[in-house]
């Protein structure tokens, strides 16, 4: 078997992941094997929380909303099926 020497294209792999985890804590932003196993944890993290951020805002809205129609009078079941019925 040809050998294979790979060393610029390792090395350019190994500082990227080492820049992504430059601001995580202790070993997990110096040593390649913790910090690779932290990045793609964060990644994986990130991705998940970005649809969490939707759900909680949603949540947030329907509260707003439902203290503003109880303030008038109504609930907010109410106050979505007049704006969708008209």
């Amino acid at each position: 078997m040809t050998r294979v020497k790979r060393g610029s294209v390792a090395r350019k792999r190994r500082k990227n992941i080492l820049d992504i985890a430059s601001g995580f804590r202790g070993a997990h932003s110096r040593l390649f094997g913790a910090a690779d196993q932290q990045e793609k944890r964060a990644l994986a993290c990130a991705y998940a929380d970005r649809n969490n951020r939707k759900r909680e805002i949603r949540r947030l809205w329907i509260a707003r909303i439902n203290a503003a129609a109880r303030e008038n009078g109504t609930t907010y079941s109410a106050t979505i099926h007049n704006l969708f019925e008209n």
